[in-house]
């Protein structure tokens, strides 16, 4: 008799708590709490000039802001969700970038991810030590005279091998010639106070300052086409030096 009253009892109270557990109430997990929130936006919130006429609105400060803003969400790693294919049909009969970019070929610097551009955006030119000659100085008449481009930037980068290179008057093959384009901007760096040598990242800081300026001088120089566009506001021509240990940008006066 006690035993079934015992059995009972336990009968009884595991009823009991499965009755409060099923009628409790249920506390919500916030999403944040379980998974950090992803970081994108959808490129259709992204302004993209598909025309002509929405190309000739852009201002060369507009074009600017706007790489400015592309290189935020790069460094806080906003992606942002883009559908290539679908952008190679939508320019198929024509494009109309807003800028060129002159950078250095090195692997780390990819040009439209850092300013978070898609297919059509941009014109990108490449070459070590991102100097000027006459093949990149066509090309961005090109880019600006005739394809309407508003902004030309010349895009060093930190730890630039082939300002090193230039540093340690390094002689092989054709990258001995290739290099004398960058000697300039080490005649500029005298004025350095500390050690001038390749192992001195603040020194090939400098240079590789320097070495933007430098470019963009010849560019004025050389190029009357884009130095009267430029006089007359309808293109900018800017320098920015690219820190690979966070990102960011710095413009290069």
């Amino acid at each position: 008799m006690i035993r079934k009253s015992i059995k009972l009892a336990l009968v009884f109270t595991i009823a009991t708590i499965m009755f409060a557990c099923k009628n409790e109430p249920k506390t919500e997990v916030k999403s944040s709490e379980v998974k950090v929130e992803e970081k994108a936006i959808d490129v259709k919130n992204l302004e993209h000039i598909r025309t002509k006429e929405d190309q000739d609105k852009l201002t060369p400060d507009v074009v600017l802001k706007k790489l400015k803003e592309g290189n935020e969400r790069f460094r806080n790693g906003i992606e942002t969700h883009r559908d290539h294919s679908e952008q190679v049909r939508n320019y198929e009969s024509g494009q109309y970038p807003k800028a060129i970019v002159l950078g250095c070929i090195d692997s780390r610097v990819p040009v439209e991810d850092v300013f978070d551009q898609g297919i059509g955006d941009l014109f990108v030119g490449r070459v070590a030590g991102n100097f000027v000659n006459e093949d990149q100085l066509g090309s961005m008449e090109y880019a600006c005279k005739v394809a309407g481009a508003k902004l030309v930037m010349v895009l060093g980068h930190e730890h630039c091998g082939a300002v090193k290179s230039a540093i340690d008057d390094v002689k092989l093959g054709n990258i001995t010639a290739m290099l004398t384009k960058i000697k300039p901007a080490i005649l500029k760096s005298q004025d350095f106070t500390g050690e001038k040598t390749s192992k001195n990242e603040a020194f090939v800081k400098h240079v590789c300052e320097n070495n933007i300026r430098n470019t963009i001088e010849q560019i004025r120089a050389k190029s009357p086409i884009l130095k009267e566009m430029e006089t007359k506001g309808q293109i900018k021509i800017v320098g920015a030096y690219f820190d690979l240990s966070d990102s960011s940008l710095e413009f290069v006066q």
